[in-house]
């Protein structure tokens, strides 16, 4: 599987679960991959800003995903905006 494809494996996986969950949990949400897998697509979307990593204080780390806009703004959101700027 190409690194690429994992890291969207894993990305997916988060959203579709929609809450916080710890390492161990998505490692359970992605049985194909490994856990080293998992890691190394948790440490790169941590990294471009897609999930964000916290330390509890027992210790355990928790992931918390971003949710990423697919569908670009309406034209009519567009308009407003750009005429309240040239206001």
């Amino acid at each position: 599987m190409l690194v690429a494809a994992i890291i969207e494996r894993v990305h997916r996986a988060l959203e579709e679960y929609g809450k916080d969950c710890s390492m161990e949990e998505v490692v359970g949400l992605c049985p194909d991959l490994t856990w080293n897998q998992v890691y190394l697509a948790i440490d790169y979307l941590s990294k471009t800003g897609l999930v964000r990593i916290a330390l509890d204080p027992d210790r355990t780390y928790t992931i918390q995903v971003y949710p990423t806009f697919s569908e670009p703004p309406s034209t009519a959101s567009q308009q407003s905006s750009m005429q309240e700027a040239a206001s």
